[in-house]
């Protein structure tokens, strides 16, 4: 592959979908604030993953927690960073999926969306300083 930066493009994909997230949060999609936001840690993790091992096939998985792991990055993480993760992991099958659509759109407020998109924010410059 030569030069080109994985992880830049990673987080590439991860600054654009915290974009879109804030985008859905001013148009009130609330269901797609919380899958946008998983995108944008789900993508930051994997350019911590590719930053660390850039020889290794990243695995096609979407488990937060276990991207963490993979990268090795869960040990430096806060308890409110892997709780984050672990409130936004189920929002990507959820969202794309929603059997229970009317409940999970019940539980996301534009208060909760707000506040998710903050620490995704927090998260995201975090794990950026990581590579």
């Amino acid at each position: 592959m030569g030069d080109f930066d994985k992880a830049g493009y990673w987080f590439d994909g991860s600054e654009y979908d915290l974009q879109t997230a804030h985008a859905m949060l001013e148009t009130r999609r609330f269901l797609y604030v919380g899958f946008m936001c998983h995108q944008t840690i789900e993508k930051a993790l994997k350019g911590v993953l590719v930053s660390k091992n850039p020889d290794e096939e990243l695995p096609y998985i979407h488990k937060l927690r276990r991207l963490a792991n993979l990268s090795g990055i869960s040990e430096e993480m806060s308890e409110g960073q892997l709780s984050l993760l672990d409130v936004l992991s189920p929002l990507n099958i959820e969202a794309r999926y929603p059997l229970q659509k009317s409940r999970l759109l019940e539980s996301l407020t534009a208060e909760r969306c707000e506040k998710m998109i903050q620490e995704t924010e927090a998260l995201y410059l975090w794990l950026k300083k990581k590579c």
